[in-house]
């Protein structure tokens, strides 16, 4: 797989307005629970348990605030009417709120652990699930996409896609708020390439720096991450979004247009 990278602005992913869906082509959201964790999955429109062809699947980070706040089932059945991506089975998960959620999402290894031990063995016993990482898109935003580009690099077996809104990409390992800062971006510096396709999107506003100044900016820790797998040869789709915020308002707004580019076949 060859590097390539598409600088995007506001409206180069976005497209038009979808038609509305009948209520028998809206796709079936159910939660389930692994162990305390709660989990929401959801089928497509037409959904088979006997399908010859696996679903490609997604895994989605804040899954309550992606179902509730963002309707992503709604934006899933969406772009397979319009035919934008393909039928999804969708996993969102209860990643909790504060230091709860930071033990899930800051590069925490334990995780990792939790998703390809625990996570994927469930989803791929109870629904019809592609194994191929490459059909396979992990997503999130803030810490959330962080964490995506996190387990793709634990386990590029398993995630070979990852979908980065606003990725929180300055901070340490396992949750550390102090330095060394950026230490996803050297692990992906000093390791060999993995074959993990991305696409990073980052608000053009986001460039304060965190924890009050005394580390980096969300912004140039995206672009220090693009340049690293730029340098690597990853197939890397990138995107600063000129007045966009870190807030859920940016990342809804572009979620279609994003999942439909980065469920594209590789070129």
């Amino acid at each position: 797989m060859t590097g390539l990278t598409r600088v995007a602005l506001v409206g180069a992913l976005l497209f038009g307005a979808v038609r509305p869906l009948s209520a028998d082509a809206a796709g079936k959201v159910e939660e389930r629970r692994i162990g305390v964790r709660r989990i929401w999955i959801y089928t497509p429109p037409g959904y088979e348990a006997a399908a010859k062809t696996p679903y490609d699947l997604m895994i989605v980070f804040d899954g309550e605030q992606y179902l509730e706040d963002f309707a992503l089932p709604k934006m899933l059945d969406a772009l397979v009417a319009e035919r934008k991506a393909p039928p999804f089975v969708a996993v969102m998960i209860d990643d909790g709120i504060g230091a709860e959620r930071l033990a899930d999402l800051a590069n925490r290894e334990s995780f990792a652990a939790f998703l390809s031990g625990g996570l994927l063995p469930y989803v791929r016993e109870h629904w019809a699930v592609t194994r191929d990482p490459s059909r396979t898109i992990v997503t999130g935003s803030s810490a959330g996409g962080l964490a995506a580009a996190y387990v793709a690099f634990r386990h590029p077996e398993l995630f070979g896609r990852v979908l980065s809104q606003s990725g929180a990409f300055w901070r340490g390992n396992e949750a550390s708020n102090g330095p060394p800062f950026e230490w996803l971006t050297a692990q992906y510096a000093a390791a060999p390439r993995k074959e993990i396709r991305f696409l990073l999107e980052v608000g053009g506003r986001e460039s304060r720096g965190a924890l009050g100044g005394a580390a980096p900016s969300i912004l140039d820790a995206n672009r220090r991450l693009r340049d690293t797998l730029e340098s690597k040869g990853y197939a890397l789709s990138y995107a600063e979004i000129p007045d966009g915020e870190h807030s859920p308002e940016t990342w809804k707004t572009r979620l279609p247009a994003a999942i439909a580019e980065i469920s594209k076949e590789a070129s």
